[in-house]
């Protein structure tokens, strides 16, 4: 390979070096999904939404599929009727499915909780009473600040089916993030509790609250404060209801009202670079439709699996593939709070193992983390029920998808890799686990129904082995409708830069098959010396040696080439001993040299103990950005331990450019 070899066409060379896995006889034996789901969609793409969208449960039928006439602003089947949670609840029951567990809920401190469909009804109709009476009407906004706990789904389904509109905000914001997300929303209602058990500790969530509407002038009439650890909290007088003694009072039946497809269903805010955070609003029928459909497909799902999404409800994986997604498709879920690694690395698998999970959804990061800590954790562990693994979140590097494969999923599960975003509402590129031969570090292909176009910065659609900009050339049923509040920056954020394309704001590349290599966020796409460098390429290549556990890879400004590589390594424990004895520093540049090429050696590189990360498993390469441009490291309030970055911060550089 030469020195100076770039990315473009390392797509190609990327996919040769790896073996595809084609499904199985015993794998498709059984599956729902018909054979030419592909083409149906294809022959009559709105005729295949349509379809879909009929699978719901419609008190007044829609006689119109897509109103377009006012690009970029969509209605999905706008003259129909439903209700979201009869969708999710109550038809299940009415079939005969009320004794179905709906969800297996399993608490930090080792409590567990089965709820039926059953069960969820009833709660869900007394939390809707609960909340109609403290003045919540159909329109009115609930902003919910919770753990992971089944209050947050009641809570939830509740305002679907009162016709609320609901903003989760995940559990682990600030104060001032709170009120920025109240304020924007004019929230009547805050939904909190009192803690949120986390690695044996307690997290306060209502005294967040609390000190987010210390400042008069906010639109909160009720804070609904459910009780989970044994936590004393102040309640203010007149303001502050315990759930349980609201939800006492409440009826236990509740008539549900339809409402039209185009109704508010809820608000997620999503940050940006700069700017105020983004409230994308998804809407109800089309939202649905979309949700359930993936869900249903891209998992091959069957009626006897046990599902788990790992993802906390505060973000959007939460909404579509742990709330709305499953309960929609009847499917029996894990739900599960606190982290994979409290009290010990083992909690997940022994949570897949006494549950008999089998399907299996979690973020690469947390993969990568297993792959730190070694096989020998998983492989102690019963974890024969898994028939299939799916990737979320972020780029999945090849050799983490192999290492899922073949320890947790035991050289048998296909791996669904998945992408999608808060503004798409569902799974759009994704490979059908049932048809394709999947590839290592590929999504594939576009989700049946979904057209999306790879094109080079001046509109071109790229060549096969190139990369380019990632484009949805076509409106799909779970789009974002706008950001709340403001149609013009919806416009100008999505729909601007090519007009009549959605622009995604992550890069892909197109491989001689002509799948979809995702490369993550543009701004993660590098400009060194005129060459387009994948963060994700680099990241992988590093993550490929030996010495390397975990990687995070950021462009910094550099006065001679435009931008450099800048990349943060962390060791896996088995080799910190034979990475002292050399220049672990040198050996990882010229390993990324010989792997892509020597433009993308990095320039800096930094040996750290640990990456930051949110919550939610993402690494927040921001923050590492900060840094590797001598800035002041931003608001690091997402993060799961904020300590991390004030290591790397106050660290040494270890640079070796030359």
């Amino acid at each position: 390979m030469s020195d100076t070899s770039a990315a473009p066409d390392k797509i190609d060379r990327l996919i040769h070096k790896i073996e595809s896995h084609p499904p199985t006889p015993e794998f498709v034996a059984g599956t729902k999904v018909p054979a030419d789901i592909r083409e149906q969609a294809a022959a009559d793409r709105l005729g295949f939404w349509e379809a879909r969208a009929r699978e719901l449960e419609w008190a007044t039928p829609f006689t119109q599929t897509l109103d377009w006439s006012n690009a970029p602003f969509a209605k999905w089947f706008a003259d129909g009727q439903l209700n979201v949670a009869v969708n999710c609840v109550d038809r299940h029951v009415a079939a005969g499915n009320g004794d179905r567990v709906a969800i297996h809920f399993i608490g930090e401190p080792g409590d567990t909780r089965d709820i039926t469909y059953a069960d969820l009804h009833l709660e869900v109709q007394r939390a809707a009473n609960m909340l109609e009476s403290l003045g919540v009407t159909a329109g009115d906004r609930v902003a919910l600040y919770l753990p992971m706990v089944p209050e947050t789904v009641f809570a939830m389904l509740a305002c679907a089916r009162i016709g609320a509109v609901h903003s989760v905000i995940f559990g682990g914001f600030s104060p001032d993030a709170i009120r920025q997300r109240v304020d924007d929303a004019q929230a009547k209602v805050v939904i909190t509790a009192n803690g949120s058990n986390r690695k044996g500790r307690v997290f306060p969530l209502k005294e967040a609250v609390d000190e987010a509407l210390t400042k008069p002038g906010h639109s909160v009439e009720h804070v609904l404060v459910v009780k989970r650890p044994e936590h004393e909290v102040e309640m203010v007088e007149g303001r502050d209801l315990w759930w349980h003694d609201e939800i006492a009072k409440a009826a236990d039946t509740h008539e549900a009202q339809a409402f039209d497809a185009e109704h508010p269903l809820f608000i997620l805010y999503t940050s940006g670079t700069t700017g105020t955070p983004k409230g994308l609003l998804h809407t109800t029928g089309g939202y649905l439709t979309q949700v359930a459909y993936t869900h249903r497909t891209m998992f091959d799902l069957r009626d006897d699996d046990v599902y788990w999404a790992t993802a906390d409800v505060g973000w959007v994986t939460g909404h579509s593939y742990l709330v709305y997604g499953p309960l929609a498709n009847g499917a029996t879920q894990i739900m599960y709070e606190g982290a994979h690694d409290f009290p010990s690395l083992d909690r997940w698998f022994e949570i897949i193992e006494q549950y008999k999970v089998t399907i299996f959804y979690a973020a690469p990061t947390a993969i990568r983390g297993f792959m730190k800590s070694g096989r020998e954790i998983p492989q102690r562990h019963d974890l024969s029920s898994l028939r299939l693994l799916g990737s979320v979140g972020e780029p999945i590097n090849p050799e983490a998808w192999e290492w899922f494969r073949e320890v947790i999923g035991g050289n048998t599960c296909p791996i669904v890799d998945t992408w999608w975003q808060t503004e798409t509402g569902a799974h759009m590129i994704a490979p059908l686990p049932t048809q394709d031969a999947l590839k290592p570090g590929s999504a594939q292909a576009p989700v049946p129904g979904v057209v999306v176009e790879v094109i080079a910065e001046d509109g071109r659609r790229v060549d096969p082995g190139e990369m380019g900009l990632l484009t949805i050339t076509e409106p799909w049923p779970a789009m974002a409708r706008t950001i709340w509040g403001n149609d013009d920056r919806y416009v100008e954020t999505y729909w601007s830069q090519f007009p009549g394309r959605y622009f995604a704001g992550d890069g892909a590349g197109v491989d001689i098959d002509g799948d979809l290599w995702l490369l993550g966020r543009v701004d993660d796409v590098m400009n060194v010396s005129g060459h387009r460098l994948s963060t994700a390429e680099i990241e992988g290549a590093l993550v490929e040696h030996f010495f390397t556990a975990e990687a995070a890879v950021v462009g910094a400004a550099d006065e001679t080439t435009g931008q450099a590589v800048v990349a943060f390594v962390v060791l896996k424990e088995s080799q910190r001993e034979a990475a002292a004895a050399t220049d672990a520093v040198q050996e990882l540049r010229d390993w990324v040299g010989r792997i892509i090429g020597k433009i993308a050696r990095p320039r800096d590189l930094y040996i750290v103990d640990e990456l930051p990360k949110t919550r939610s498993g993402k690494i927040m390469r921001r923050l590492l950005k900060d840094v590797a441009e001598g800035r002041t490291v931003g608001d690091t309030s997402t993060l799961t331990d904020a300590s991390v970055m004030s290591a790397i911060a106050g660290g040494v550089k270890t640079s070796t450019e030359d």
